[in-house]
């Protein structure tokens, strides 16, 4: 079963919220694009999901420039394992980092 939702409004041929969950009957696997993108895998400037790419991610796998997740990746991320210019985690990989497992330029320990 998948549940597919796209907004009528669109901002730069993005719709505002497209809502993506689930595998269709043809079987062909989609992400979740728009301006506020919420599936199995989104991407958008708002992203919430599973696997979450934007300017904003949440979810357990994040990119974006401000990452929350499990595993997050970005300028400021904060998870269990986070990569980061600021971050904050058990594992925190940064230029200013926080957490049980520091690497970082400077550290807030």
């Amino acid at each position: 079963m998948a549940l597919d939702y796209r907004s009528t409004h669109a901002w730069r041929g993005l719709p505002l919220v497209h809502v993506a969950f689930g595998t269709p009957p043809g079987g062909r696997y989609r992400p979740a694009r728009g301006v506020i993108a919420v599936g199995n895998v989104a991407v958008g400037v708002v992203a919430v999901g599973p696997v979450a790419v934007g300017l904003v991610a949440v979810g357990p796998v994040a990119i974006g420039a401000v990452a929350v997740g499990v595993a997050s990746l970005g300028v400021v991320t904060v998870g269990v394992a986070t990569i980061g210019v600021l971050a904050a985690g058990v594992v925190a990989v940064g230029v200013r980092a926080a957490g049980l497992v520091v690497v970082a330029a400077m550290s807030a320990r």
